[in-house]
């Protein structure tokens, strides 16, 4: 607690004791003043008055100071408070455009498509405003019979389909009490064998978490492959109903304790109010005159626990399912154009390692020196940031490229990938080209690295993140260096690389033999030198 609060509370405690001390006193006082010249009764009848006078006062400050806190009183009109599905339906309108304008950067005509059509469906939810009730659960639990007996006992006119799933259909009814309309959906059954099962139940899991609510129906206890789909609709927001259904097979006690039970498994992410037991297909019963009974479906406590909702929060569940599915669409689109710019970042990260590679294959220094590359890797800064929507300008770019060449070489990773490419292309490549080879696959093994941190970057609006840039370089060159992607990659590289440099080797022979008498230096040590900017700058502008 911050020191003038508790100074403030202190101060405020000792007023008050001081102010029931005198009280006390006063009282005191006046007690044996009125005992002493009139009668002890007197005095007592007196106090108590007093005590009675001062606790109403009490009180009706207290009253009146909570009226005037209380928003939505004027002039002793009743307010009219705020409506939250409006603000939440004006949310979702403009997540809507928002959406709309990144389709258009969307180049896969299909998923543009299918996005347009999604956020048509969620604009019709949103001008028909009718409550969607999904009934979800296994194929056996009696989803369909509650569907039907719900239809046929609710009160109110049922329409025509709107709609089919593959076992059921889309109803329209009203309900008594509810200004909207109920669209009440049966879905395929979830948990069943086969491809064709798998179909089904992703189909079931759409519709439900595009619904308003949610019947899920059980016959019996909350089995763990039933309740890891429960938990996952309440975590995106979805309100539920648990349907205990068939309870008519059931004695009084086992029903009571499979009741106990699945509120006890559900407790935290559904109310023990909104656990329901229905029959909802009771089975016939032969009478002892051999006469065939059949019992009449028993939906009520599903059909008030329904009305109950629908009428404190039916706003609220319609409202905030249409911006949970406006959101969802946006999510969707970001993450289309994140993967678009990822392919598109990646060719050119590609196309920067194989100039670098070239650049290193012609220079006559036959060492590895990412300075000599500097500019290549300043021009892919800006190609990249480029596709994601940044202006960059080459002096940034520079910047940020020498800024991450240091960054490889104090990390020790500029000789881990001379180790890996070694290793890799001794197995391949033999002769004096050997040592060039190394050089330039390395320089693009390091383009690589760079490019793909920069991705990293700019995929998260110019931040490196908590670790900054040498986590991130760190996890790119532990990504680049599995075994698998490095005998790719020094495949593609002796196509590339290796084969030309042994031809311009041959053609360039005296050259060559000029070269390998120099003694070479290491690529760290010439990082680590005090004229890094003069070099650098040297080589760019040379390049």
């Amino acid at each position: 607690m911050p020191l003038p609060r508790l100074l403030t509370l202190i101060a405020a405690f000792c007023l008050t004791l001081g102010l029931i001390i005198g009280l006390v006193s006063s009282l005191t006082g006046l007690y044996s003043q009125v005992a002493w010249s009139a009668s002890p009764l007197l005095a007592n009848l007196l106090i108590f008055l007093i005590i009675v006078l001062l606790g109403t006062l009490i009180f009706a400050l207290f009253y009146y100071f909570r009226l005037l806190q209380r928003p939505g009183k004027v002039k002793g009109k009743r307010a009219i408070n705020p409506k939250i599905p409006i603000i939440k339906s004006e949310a979702a309108s403009e997540n809507l455009k928002a959406i709309r304008q990144q389709v258009d950067r969307i180049q896969d005509e299909v998923a543009r498509q299918a996005l347009l059509l999604r956020a048509r469906e969620i604009e019709a939810s949103m001008a028909r405003g009718n409550v969607r009730i999904v009934v979800f659960g296994t194929g056996s639990a009696g989803k369909t019979s509650a569907v039907n007996s719900l239809v046929g006992r609710m009160a109110g006119q049922v329409g025509a389909p709107m709609g089919t799933t593959e076992v059921g259909e889309t109803y329209t009814l009203k309900l008594k009490g509810i200004d909207r309309e109920l669209a009440i959906t049966d879905t395929p059954g979830i948990l069943e064998a086969g491809v064709a099962g798998t179909y089904r139940e992703e189909l079931a899991r759409q519709l439900a978490a595009r619904a308003d609510l949610i019947l899920f129906v059980l016959d019996g206890d909350l089995r763990k492959s039933e309740y890891e789909p429960l938990r996952t609709l309440a975590e995106i927001g979805k309100r539920s109903i648990v349907v205990f259904n068939k309870v008519d097979l059931y004695p009084d006690s086992d029903r009571d304790e499979i009741l106990t039970r699945l509120r006890q498994r559900v407790k935290g992410f559904v109310s023990a109010m909104d656990v329901v037991a229905i029959s909802a297909n009771p089975h016939k019963v032969v009478l002892e005159s051999g006469t065939i009974f059949q019992p009449d479906p028993d939906m009520m406590p599903l059909i008030r626990r329904i009305a109950a909702i629908l009428r404190a929060e039916g706003e609220d569940l319609i409202a905030d399912n249409i911006l949970l599915q406006s959101q969802h669409l946006g999510d969707q689109a970001r993450k289309l154009i994140d993967a678009q710019r990822r392919r598109a970042a990646d060719k050119v990260v590609e196309r920067f390692q194989w100039i670098g590679a070239g650049v290193i294959a012609v220079t006559p220094l036959p060492v590895v020196d990412l300075l000599a590359t500097a500019a290549v890797n300043a021009q892919m800064v800006v190609e990249i940031a480029k596709i994601y929507g940044c202006e960059l300008n080459i002096d940034r770019a520079k910047e940020l490229a020498l800024s991450l060449a240091k960054t490889l070489a104090s990390l020790g990773i500029v000789e881990g990938v001379i180790q890996v490419v070694s290793r890799a292309l001794q197995l391949s490549v033999a002769g004096f080209v050997l040592g060039k080879a190394i050089q330039a696959v390395s320089a693009a093994y390091l383009t690589r690295i760079a490019g793909k941190s920069f991705i990293e970057y700019f995929r998260h609006d110019q931040d490196w993140g908590d670790g900054g840039i040498a986590e991130v370089v760190q996890r790119q060159f532990q990504l680049n260096r599995k075994d698998e992607f490095v005998k790719a990659f020094v495949k593609d590289a002796i196509a590339r690389v290796v084969e030309p440099l042994n031809i311009y080797q041959q053609e360039s022979e005296p050259e060559l033999e000029m070269s390998a008498e120099l003694e070479p230096e290491p690529l760290y040590q010439s990082l680590q030198s005090d004229d890094w900017e003069t070099n650098s700058n040297k080589r760019q502008d040379d390049w």
